[in-house]
């Protein structure tokens, strides 16, 4: 029986460690069958040491988003590696401490800007830098947390998410003409790397279970990384645009 992403060709972005939702999709992405290439920034050999972690060997590519270089040269150096490419998924997000559990307010404007820069244009960049590898019927896929409401401790991260959800719908609006999906897949909290990084976030986290009607594990990525698969392969042929909740439920209770 062949798996759901049986021949595709994805560029997965943003491994870390081998808790990051990144890696978790590219395990699952491989044994569903396709051929991955992974992006990390800084300590790529820490990097290339987690993917021997996967099931199959995978490259590493450099991918600073705030490197013109670095998204000029990125589809050729993908292109040395695969043909072309089915799936994209940005995994890419950060913010000075600043804008992370310190008081809203205090804030300066440069901090916010490099959070917004990082964490919501990249996902333009980086799809706008593959394009010409893109098939028609490709998928393009951003990671999310609900950028609906005003979070504890979430603070600017939670604005340039929400900056991120408006790129989200005017990319889908720019690549449909080449037959290219773009959706948000916005999971609920995990205990990943980027999590353990925003002071008071844990509270956050702790409830969470309490208040999904499907109950939450923060410490198993698998329904993340399977849903990043569903929205990559085939079968959301006509979505885009759209942000597919992964979170148990809490974002449909209000509570």
């Amino acid at each position: 029986m062949s798996g759901l992403l049986e021949g595709k060709r994805l560029l997965i972005t943003g491994v870390i460690t081998d808790a990051s939702l990144a890696f978790h999709a590219a395990r699952v992405a491989q044994e569903q069958g396709a051929t991955v290439v992974l992006t990390g920034f800084g300590r790529l050999s820490l990097v290339e040491r987690i993917v021997k972690r996967l099931p199959e060997p995978a490259p590493v590519l450099e991918l600073d988003v705030q490197n013109p270089e670095h998204l000029s040269t990125l589809a050729d150096r993908v292109g040395a590696h695969v043909d072309g490419l089915d799936g994209v998924l940005h995994s890419i997000a950060y913010a000075p401490p600043s804008c992370l559990g310190a008081p809203f307010l205090d804030a300066p404007a440069e901090d916010v800007s490099t959070a917004v820069e990082i964490s919501a244009h990249s996902y333009k960049s980086v799809a706008n830098a593959v394009l010409p590898l893109l098939t028609r019927g490709s998928s393009v896929v951003g990671m999310d947390f609900d950028a609906r409401v005003a979070w504890p401790a979430y603070n600017w991260m939670g604005v340039a998410k929400a900056a991120l959800e408006s790129v989200n719908r005017y990319l889908a609006r720019e690549l449909g003409e080449h037959g290219v999906r773009v959706n948000l897949v916005s999971a609920g909290p995990m205990k990943t790397m980027a999590a353990k990084s925003i002071p008071g976030f844990a509270e956050l986290e702790d409830g969470w279970g309490d208040r999904a009607p499907l109950g939450w594990d923060t410490t198993d990525p698998e329904p993340v990384a399977k849903s990043i698969c569903a929205v990559l392969s085939d079968w959301l042929p006509a979505t885009t645009g759209s942000m597919i909740m992964v979170d148990g439920g809490v974002h449909a209770t209000g509570q």
